[in-house]
Formats: structure tokens, sequence, C-alpha cells
């Protein structure tokens, strides 16, 4: 049985269509761009997941960790409300009270370490339960 073409079918394929026992070029050239495409979304994907945490990377440590958590409950959870608040945390600038405050009890530290004796219910540098104990060293500071 001899194979006739059609009259009115071309003469030749065109270039991106083969023959039963070639290699289909377009096929390979869409496979390799379709496996590039999905690497590149996903690193897209992955950039855009991380965003949070690499605004709240110059932040307060606890808020990075904050940020950092939300996000990975987002991924893990696929409830987008927390990679939003871990956006919006991320976005506000948290004020920071610890460095104030820890500076003013350091610096009431020093003050009770130089007044140590003086009425403070301290007793050659120990502290006094008992305030009875701590009436003789009164009495000589008033006496003085």
């Amino acid at each position: 049985m001899s194979e006739q073409l059609h009259p009115m079918a071309p003469h030749h394929l065109p270039f991106y269509l083969a023959s039963g026992s070639e290699v289909d070029t377009l096929m390979v050239v869409m496979g390799l761009f379709l496996v590039g495409a999905v690497f590149w979304v996903g690193t897209l994907y992955w950039r855009l997941h991380s965003l949070p945490e690499r605004m709240a990377h110059k932040s307060q440590k606890l808020q990075f960790e904050i940020v950092a958590v939300l996000g990975l409950i987002s991924l893990f959870t696929h409830i987008h409300a927390f990679w939003v608040a871990g956006l919006l945390l991320a976005l506000i600038d948290i004020p920071d009270f610890g460095t104030p405050l820890r500076s003013i009890a350091d610096s009431v530290e020093k003050i009770a370490d130089r007044d140590s004796g003086d009425e403070t219910g301290r007793v050659n540098g120990e502290a006094v339960l008992d305030p009875s104990k701590a009436e003789p060293v009164l009495r000589e500071h008033h006496n003085a």
C-alpha cells in the first residue's frame, strides 16, 4: 500500500512539525521552557513570600522573630492573613522601650551601689532583711 498525499495537501511540512521518525524539536524546546518557567515562578514566589522577613531584618530581634513565625505559619497553613499581618508588622517601626529602661535600671543600680550603707537597708554592702539589725547603722549615720 503506497501512501499518496491528498492533492490539496502541502508537499513539505513546516519546520516545527516532525515526521514520525524524527525528534520533535518544538516539544523539546517547550518542555525546557516549561521547566525554566516553573523554576522562575517558584523563585518569584519565594522572594515575595520572604518579603516581610527581609523588611523586618533591619528592625529589632523580637519583631523579626514574630514576622518570621507569621511567615512560616502562613506558608504551612495557607492562611494569607498571617502573611499580611507579618507584612504590616514589618512595615511598622515599633519604638524601642527596652534600651532606655535598661539604661535607667543600670543607673539606679550604680546609684544604689554607691550609697550602700546609707539608710538603704544595707550593712557593709549586704542587704539586711531584719530591720532591727539596720538600726545601729542608722544611729551611727545620724551620730556622725
